[in-house]
C-alpha cells in the first residue's frame, strides 16, 4: 500500500514537473519603446566592451555607461537599409552582422547572442585607429 501511493505521488510529481517545463516561451521585448530613428541591439549575455561598430562601411565610436551593458543603442540613423557590424575582442556576438531597415517614425530593436571569450593574450595589441563616426549618428552601450 505505502509503494503504490509513493509510486502515485512520484508520477505526479513528474507530470507537475512536465507541464512548467513546457510552458511557452515569453518573447524578448525592449523594455522601454525605441525611439524612431534608433536601432536597439539587446544582448543574451552582458557584455564587456569595447566593442567596435561599423555601419555601412563607417566605424562609430561606441560610449559605454557601465563596466557591463546589456544593449546598445544607435540613434540618428537616417531612414532606409543600413549594414551592421558588431565586432569586440572579448565578447562574440550571433550574428555579427546584420542588415536593419528604419521607417520613418519607427525604431528597430534586435536580439542578439552574446558570449565573452575566456583568453589570455600575451603582449600589447595594436591600437585601434579612432572611428570616423557619421554626423548626428550617437552608439551608446547602456546597462
Amino acid at each position: 500500500m505505502m509503494g503504490s501511493l509513493s509510486r502515485a505521488a512520484f508520477a505526479g510529481c513528474l507530470i507537475l514537473a512536465a507541464g512548467l517545463a513546457c510552458g511557452k516561451p515569453k518573447a524578448i521585448k525592449p523594455g522601454k519603446p525605441v525611439p524612431p530613428g534608433a536601432v536597439m541591439l539587446q544582448f543574451t549575455k552582458k557584455v564587456g566592451g569595447p566593442v567596435d561598430l561599423t555601419i555601412d562601411g563607417m566605424r562609430i565610436p561606441v560610449q559605454q555607461t557601465s563596466k557591463k551593458c546589456k544593449r546598445l543603442t544607435v540613434t540618428g540613423l537616417p531612414a532606409g537599409k543600413h549594414r551592421v557590424v558588431l565586432l569586440s575582442p572579448l565578447d562574440a556576438f550571433g550574428p555579427d552582422q546584420l542588415d536593419v531597415e528604419i521607417t520613418p517614425g519607427k525604431g528597430s530593436f534586435h536580439v542578439l547572442y552574446s558570449q565573452q571569450f575566456k583568453a589570455v593574450l600575451y603582449g600589447k595589441p595594436e591600437p585601434t585607429p579612432t572611428a570616423e563616426g557619421i554626423p548626428g549618428v550617437v552608439a551608446r552601450l547602456e546597462p
